[in-house]
């Protein structure tokens, strides 16, 4: 027992996209919540990811990168990763550790209007990248450009710094109680993530245009009697049976995803089940299904139709 108030409140990760937003988080929580691919712009969504500590409940907000948009989703993004600064008790900008351009001086600008009265942190990623005497002027000219609350670097793939953020957020959070469960990591349903599982594998196998013009829609989820164990799996919940559309631009981007006598598809879907089996704890029977939507990126009644 400990005579310290408890601590709980929310704390948005914002920052350029490809900066290591989603890599931070899941290095945090200790498990994967939020896909993450070298390409720009994986984040589309807002997502929850929930750390509880001994004295203290984080309920980070991990958001889309702020960038110059191109299409009405892209809007749509850009407008979801403003949005995810407010109401909030503390901010942290995740940057590279580079010196600020013109970009992220916007965001920064933002920042100054959006969160006056909140903590921001500048948390320099990356930092096993360069060398100490190249990191000093990075930290200076943000120093420069905005008054931090905390300066912290970090390296969110190896874990450096990352305790060290963790009690620095904790320490300035507000009195109160836990806001979700204990055992709780994300708000997000099952559903959502084995999309977004989808998703990532289609990123990671296909190049130029096709990753952004990609979106996955579950459309079939059936859960067999538990007790029909898998070979090497427990499977209290049975095997689950799920299906997805994946959704493209352009024709062409279909026989892309497809690939040679559909040996992309497979690679893609052998990859996906994998990592779902392991989310779900139970054996997978994974179908995928390469569909077109005419520059749906562009039309807010396509976004909508495919529920993004």
């Amino acid at each position: 027992m400990t005579d310290s108030p408890y601590r709980s409140g929310f704390v948005s990760i914002t920052g350029r996209p490809n900066v290591g937003k989603s890599t931070l988080l899941n290095t945090m929580l200790g498990q994967k919540i939020s896909i993450v691919t070298s390409k720009p712009q994986t984040t589309r969504n807002r997502i929850t990811g929930i750390k509880t500590l001994p004295g203290a409940q984080i309920v980070f907000i991990d958001s889309p990168g702020i960038h110059n948009p191109v299409s009405r989703y892209g809007d749509m993004m850009v407008r979801e990763a403003r949005e995810a600064v407010s109401g909030v008790d503390i901010v942290l900008l995740v940057v590279n550790p580079v010196v600020p351009g013109p970009r992220d001086l916007e965001i920064i600008k933002f920042l100054g209007k959006a969160a006056k009265s909140v903590p921001v942190f500048l948390v320099v990623n990356k930092v096993d990248s360069v060398s100490k005497p190249k990191l000093l002027p990075v930290i200076d000219e943000y120093s420069k450009a905005f008054e931090f609350a905390e300066v912290i670097p970090i390296s969110a793939l190896k874990g450096d710094g990352v305790e060290l953020l963790l009690e620095k957020i904790a320490s300035r959070l507000p009195e109160g109680p836990m806001q979700y469960p204990d055992d709780m990591v994300t708000d997000r349903l099952e559903r959502f993530m084995v999309s977004e599982i989808i998703r990532e594998k289609v990123m990671e196998l296909t190049e130029q245009e096709v990753p952004h013009s990609v979106a996955v829609d579950v459309v079939v989820w059936e859960e067999s009697p538990a007790g029909h164990e898998g070979k090497g799996l427990d499977n209290p919940r049975g095997r689950v049976r799920i299906g997805a559309d994946i959704w493209v631009e352009r024709d062409s981007q279909k026989g892309i995803i497809i690939g040679k006598g559909g040996q992309r598809l497979k690679s893609i879907g052998t990859s996906a089940r994998a990592e779902i089996e392991k989310l779900l704890d139970s054996r997978v029977h994974l179908d995928l299904w390469v569909k077109l939507k005419k520059d749906w990126r562009y039309d807010l009644k396509a976004i909508r139709e495919l529920g993004i």
